[in-house]
């Protein structure tokens, strides 16, 4: 007998919000013209590989001091107060083109539970450009530490449970490999790959990259596919 999931929890940022095209379009607006020099993908490399470090502040706090490291090597202006503006601009990042629509599709479904890495002051403008789809919304203020740690996870079905719902009936929609993929299928929960990334070629991009990718037990490259799916009722849990 098949059962299928009652609560969908999402990873926020890179699977609903953009924060790729969010993150371009805050530096264009600092860069003003010499923005057309700009190697953007470039740029998402180097600070890839400056977002997992130990010491690191909160995101999208931690955004300043990435700035400021990545400033002389991009040519991005300093004494401003840039890298605070640059921090300030993830309360506004665009939604993917999907995003709005499906997730008001899916509601029709689910209960719809946000789980982000983000300061709760982010995911507030975030949830706003949503359009407010979630019936909870989790942030790293609430959980105390940032997926990929399984105590992220632990302390949202903590919070489910008075609501009546278990593991057993959340499928984890997310993005990030790394931060959520991985993790949430090596702690036995149904998982739907969003691959945000397929559109502009594949890689990591802005994303912690991972040495092997853990294979999903759903795979869309859009949010709309998933909405298709629950409509057809093809969702089902399978972990």
């Amino acid at each position: 007998m098949t059962r299928k999931p009652k609560v969908l929890t999402f990873d926020v940022v890179g699977t609903l919000i953009d924060f790729e095209n969010g993150m371009k379009n805050a530096l264009l607006q600092i860069l003003g013209k010499k923005g057309a020099t700009l190697d953007f993908e470039a740029f998402l490399t180097e600070y890839r590989a400056l977002r997992n470090r130990p010491d690191k502040l909160l995101f999208p706090e931690d955004l300043a001091p990435i700035y400021l490291i990545l400033a002389e090597k991009f040519s991005l202006p300093t004494g401003q107060g840039e890298e605070k503006a640059f921090v300030k601009s993830a309360t506004s990042w665009p939604a993917f083109n999907d995003s709005v629509e499906a997730l008001k599709r899916l509601q029709k479904h689910f209960h719809l539970v946000a789980m982000t890495n983000a300061r709760r002051w982010a995911f507030d403008g975030m949830d706003k450009t949503l359009e407010y789809p979630f019936f909870k919304g989790f942030t790293v203020d609430e959980s105390g530490c940032e997926k990929p740690d399984p105590h992220y996870f632990s302390y949202v079905l903590e919070q489910l449970a008075p609501d009546g719902y278990t593991k057993e009936d959340v499928l984890h929609v997310a993005q990030s490999q790394f931060h959520d993929i991985g993790i949430a299928r090596e702690l036995g929960y149904t998982v739907c790959w969003i691959e945000r990334r397929k559109a502009v070629g594949g890689g990591f991009g802005g994303t912690v990259a991972v040495r092997e990718l853990t294979t999903p037990d759903y795979h869309y490259h859009t949010l709309a596919e998933l909405a298709d799916a629950a409509d057809c009722g093809e969702l089902v849990m399978v972990a």
